[in-house]
């Protein structure tokens, strides 16, 4: 079977455009990662790439840029939470969440907006767990985590958690992916 040839999507890797193009159907929910530097301070990231993996023990494998701000948080202190973002009001939070917390990591900022860093936590609301992880308020659910294992794969890492705690705060269905209009998978 032959297809025609697909144009790239900007930035992708031009080496391979038929999986690519299959692989931007997949459907994802969106998550919040929290996490706590070993200062206390605390990060959130946007996730799509989350699974569980496990029945017993219960764990979930998450796939953070090798260079997020959030994986080296997870490193230090071994533990982070998940929330899953509602459908109905969960597009909010993601927009807040959607960069970058360290500016330098988008191209082409000027040395002083490179030297950034943004606390995306600000205007949402959200309590701290007992292992010093956010937990936003108006998510659908929630789960903590204790760090097991790191896998690097390629540009991403693989952090697998043991799940800790958790609670679904409100009832609905996750957000995801293709409800925002955005892309993260080719």
């Amino acid at each position: 079977m032959t297809y025609p040839n697909l144009p790239p999507l900007p930035g992708s890797p031009r080496e391979i455009p038929g999986p690519e193009q299959a692989m931007l159907k997949l459907s994802y929910g969106v998550h919040v990662i929290g996490s706590r530097s070993g200062d206390g301070e605390l990060n959130a990231m946007l996730a799509d790439w989350v699974m569980q993996v496990s029945f017993t023990p219960r764990l979930v494998a998450v796939a953070i840029e090798n260079d997020a701000r959030t994986l080296r948080f997870i490193r230090q202190t071994m533990v982070f939470s998940v929330n899953l973002l509602h459908e109905k009001d969960g597009m909010e939070i993601a927009r807040a969440v959607v960069m970058p917390s360290e500016a330098r990591k988008i191209r082409g900022r000027s040395e002083d907006m490179a030297s950034q860093v943004i606390d995306k936590l600000a205007g949402i609301a959200y309590g701290v767990h007992d292992n010093g992880c956010p937990v936003l308020d108006r998510s659908l659910g929630w789960f903590t985590c204790d760090a097991q294992a790191f896998h690097t794969a390629g540009d991403h890492t693989i952090v697998i958690g043991a799940v800790t705690d958790g609670d679904v705060l409100r009832p609905g269905e996750m957000l995801i992916e293709r409800e925002l209009g955005w892309e993260y998978a080719g």
